[in-house]
């Protein structure tokens, strides 16, 4: 099987076994046991909070001195971290372990999936937890604690989260006679093309990425900066009108005609190793590029065109519905930990996320931390002009890899966008139908219920 059959039909599936695991099993009505774990002797005696993470590498590292940090300043709460790989493959067996009727109590979902996680009922309200804590949900970054907020209630809390950043060589930007800065438009990338591949010794100005890497998250800037959108909230699908056909046209004119820009597997790598002189990627990777870089790193906001866009990504903490309320109330226990300041900066510093509460991100450390890293401070003047994301991506099963696979199709195959996002619109409004209907019911209860 290619690689993109692969990586439709295993996105689907995500989709598929979330709708699966609703219908009324997953809503809390019942508890379900915990997975299995190997926390032995430690978690005797203790309320035992099995806890499904998405990082690895040296997050991963950082996030388990967090867990082991909670579980030495108090003896009543044991946290288990069981790492379940990327936030599509924690969110596949998340799903899976729903239908199966045995979840564990907290988990990290991505911004796309806590979504469909809260329509089909599996996550638990924390609204009475904040008032009974007296932790107010305004000490979180407003922008990012609405994202997890539905009607009033909190559903999920920011952690790891993240904008993407404008990325470029400042030592090419140098040679090539420019000012270091980021591009006001893209546009203004264009004109700078010629020097940064001439003077600036670039093979290329720019580097896309593939499905695989979210280039549907970055691409979502774009849409909204020439004035258009994936879709509206009634899932009405607008991919294919307007400025999101403008922006794809654009991407393929300049990479197909101009010859500045390519996709490529990972521009971090591409970037890092000198192959293109500016490229698109999150916040959270700003800490591994500039150590892999051999140059001068720079990072901007995002350019315009008609108008600024930028969307939030990375991910937060759900607690689950099914869980018996003493480990409900234990998991909650723990995301106060975490959003203590000294916690929330250590996880900035360590990972390169943004800080996600007012106080941390006020706090002197990170004042100074700023100071010092004045690329890391980018995302952080970002954050309050970004938005939430399209509901075609947010929502609609597959409809990452769908609105992905149809950008490589332009990046590689120099198809015209108005012919790529027709295909790509009418498979996302086929995709989109059960999802409306669970909207439709979730917002038909709530009126009965009000």
């Amino acid at each position: 099987m290619d690689r993109r059959r692969f990586l439709i039909r295993s996105g689907g599936a995500v989709g598929s076994l979330i709708l699966i695991a609703c219908g009324g099993t997953s809503g809390g009505s019942v508890q379900q046991p915990q997975p299995t774990g190997a926390a032995g002797k430690a978690a005797q005696g203790k309320t035992r909070v099995v806890y499904w993470s998405s990082w690895g590498g040296a997050s991963g590292k950082a996030l388990q001195k967090l867990v082991d940090d909670f579980n030495a300043s108090q003896k009543e709460i044991f946290v288990e971290n069981q790492y379940q790989g990327t936030y599509e493959e924690t969110a596949q067996k998340l799903a899976a372990a729903l239908a199966a009727r045995q979840v564990p109590d907290m988990a990290s979902m991505s911004e796309v999936t806590w979504n469909k996680f809260y329509l089909n009922g599996s996550l638990q309200n924390m609204t009475d937890y904040f008032k009974s804590a007296n932790m107010d949900p305004k000490t979180y970054v407003s922008s990012l604690i609405e994202e997890g907020t539905k009607n009033g209630d909190v559903w999920w809390v920011p952690f790891a989260r993240s904008t993407p950043l404008f990325y470029y060589n400042r030592d090419m930007f140098k040679k090539a006679g420019l000012p270091d800065r980021g591009p006001k438009t893209w546009d203004e990338l264009r004109e700078w093309g010629k020097d940064l591949m001439g003077k600036g010794g670039a093979k290329k100005v720019f580097a896309f990425t593939d499905a695989k890497n979210y280039n549907a998250w970055h691409f979502q800037g774009n849409v909204w900066q020439w004035g258009g959108a994936y879709s509206n909230e009634e899932f009405d699908m607008l991919i294919d009108e307007g400025g999101a056909v403008e922006a794809g046209e654009w991407l393929r004119k300049f990479v197909h005609e101009d010859k500045m820009g390519y996709m490529a597997e990972d521009q971090s790598i591409d970037f890092g190793n000198g192959i293109c002189a500016t490229t698109q990627q999150s916040t959270g990777s700003l800490g591994g590029i500039v150590e892999a870089a051999k140059f001068e790193v720079g990072t901007a906001m995002l350019p315009e065109m008609k108008k600024f866009g930028c969307p939030t990504g990375g991910a937060g903490l759900g607690i689950m519905a099914a869980a018996p309320d003493e480990r409900k109330q234990a998991a909650f226990e723990f995301i106060k930990f975490l959003a203590k300041p000294e916690n929330v900066t250590y996880w900035s510093k360590e990972t390169g996320y943004m800080p996600v509460t007012n106080s941390a991100r006020e706090s002197a450390e990170m004042q100074a931390y700023f100071k010092e890293n004045p690329n890391f401070k980018v995302a952080v003047e970002q954050l309050p002009k970004t938005q939430p994301q399209d509901s075609a991506r947010r929502l609609v099963p597959n409809g990452d890899q769908t609105i992905g696979t149809g950008l490589e199709r332009i990046l590689a195959n120099n198809e015209p966008a108005s012919q790529v996002f027709k295909g790509v619109a009418q498979q996302l409004e086929s995709d989109a139908q059960d999802i409306k209907e669970q909207v439709e019911e979730k917002q038909a209860r709530r009126l009965r219920t009000a």
